[in-house]
Order: C-alpha cells, then structure tokens, then sequence
C-alpha cells in the first residue's frame, strides 16, 4: 500500500470519528431532554445510546455513513411512532444553559406543542447535579400555559402543577384528559 492510499484511508477514518463525534453530542442534548419521557422510552433510548457506543469500540470508526444514515432513520422512526402513540406534537424546543460547572448544571427550557388540539407551552429551568456515577434532575420555575378553557379543573390541575414542578404527571394528565377532550367535542359535534 503505497503513501496516498494510507493517507485517504486515514483521512476517511477521521472524518468518520467526527461524524460519530457529532452524533454522540447530538444524543447526549437529546438524552438531557429525557426528562420529558417516561422511564420505559427512556431505556429504549439507552439501549439504543449504548448499543452505538459499543458498536462504535467494536468498529473503530470503520462504520459507513450509510449504516448511521439508517440508525438515524430508525430513531426518527422511533420518536415519530412516540409522538403519533402519546398524541404529543412538538413544534418548538429550546434551552439555554445558565450555569455549567464541574458537577452542576442549570438550563432554562421553553417548549411549546399540541396535545391532541391542546396547545400548549412551557418554561422551566432544570438543574442536574452529578455525584459520582449518579445524576440528578429537579424542575424549577415551572410555568405552564394552556388555552383558557371554561374547566376550571384545569387550571387547578396547571396551578398544582407548576407548584410541584412535577412534567411527568402534566404530561400524563394531559394526554389522557387532551385524548377525552377531543372525544367529547367529535361527539357533540356530531349531535349538531
């Protein structure tokens, strides 16, 4: 093998490890917004991380781009399955990090979407903390905004909502109250 064939070969092995360099990033700013999913789509999704990351040591850098084309299609799948099977649509996300230190974190999240015809938006801040192998999230500062509707439950369920700081039941009330609501306005229309 002569000089510019090993150097070709080598040029493509670094392009390929920043290419997995930037999907591993792109996974770990997706794996800090987990929070939003429930423990089971959450070890999907780590089995999915730890999976590449060993088929990564297996390989060293000798994966085509073709076959991280397809296992980005299969996650893109994944998440459009999640959002078809929760109702939940997202249309914005965006975080901002306000405080990164050795062992600490602090990000403030606004995310806005539908639940079914629900719309919705959120604000929060979430801090993270790492202590040796084990991390941390709390939700801060929550502020949740909702169509006004004439339910009053609702918006005693946003207000002790946002005072718990607790997603994960929002997100789970939501879908199943959003799901029954759309029921309930086909089936009233359809009486008129």
């Amino acid at each position: 093998m002569d000089e510019s064939e090993f150097q070709a070969y080598e040029d493509e092995i670094q392009a390929l490890e920043e290419e997995i360099r930037l999907l591993t990033e792109e996974y770990e700013d997706i794996r800090q917004e987990s929070t939003f999913f429930s423990d089971e789509e959450i070890l999907k999704s780590m089995y999915a991380f730890f999976h590449l990351k060993s088929f990564q040591g297996e390989t060293k850098g000798q994966e085509s781009l073709s076959d991280l084309k397809a296992q980005l299609e299969s996650l893109e799948t994944d998440c459009s399955f999640l959002m078809e099977f929760t109702g939940f649509h997202f249309t914005s996300h965006s975080k901002k990090t306000v405080e990164k230190t050795r062992n600490r974190m602090v990000q403030k999240h606004r995310l806005s979407g539908k639940c079914h015809s629900m719309p919705f938006q959120l604000e929060f801040q979430l801090l993270e903390m790492q202590d040796n192998e084990k991390v941390s999230a709390v939700v801060s500062d929550l502020s949740i905004m909702m169509e006004s509707r004439e339910d009053t439950n609702v918006s005693k369920f946003v207000s002790r909502t946002e005072e718990r700081g607790d997603l994960l039941t929002f997100f789970r009330s939501l879908s199943t109250y959003a799901e029954w609501y759309e029921h309930r306005r086909c089936t009233f229309l359809h009486f008129k």
